[in-house]
């Protein structure tokens, strides 16, 4: 499908999607949209909740010297999104390639 000056398509361009049927690209970013909610979501627990909001019931609890609470917002939070973005990567290649839009 090539998308032309004023066309409403809301799939995205390019041969990657021009083999599916509406229904598989709906299926598709179903399943990316809430694969997306759900890495977003512990987005937002990991460091807003557990680093912020109940640090100081994880204060009690010591982590090598520093209490629990402050090393996630300081530290867990990074290596939480490193392993978000690991997890993103790796469906999102299990996903395409299940649906045939390996690139």
């Amino acid at each position: 499908m090539t998308q032309t000056p004023g066309s409403t398509s809301t799939a995205p361009p390019g041969p990657v999607h021009s083999g599916l049927t509406p229904e598989q690209r709906q299926s598709y970013w179903r399943k990316n949209l809430s694969l997306t909610l759900t890495l977003l979501a512990v987005w937002f627990v990991v460091p807003y909740l557990l680093g912020i909001i109940f640090s100081g019931n994880l204060n009690t609890v010591k982590l090598g010297q520093a209490p629990l609470g402050f090393w996630i917002a300081q530290q867990g939070s990074i290596y939480v999104f490193i392993v978000l973005i690991a997890v993103y990567a790796v469906r999102m290649n299990a996903l395409d390639r299940a649906t045939g839009v390996e690139g």
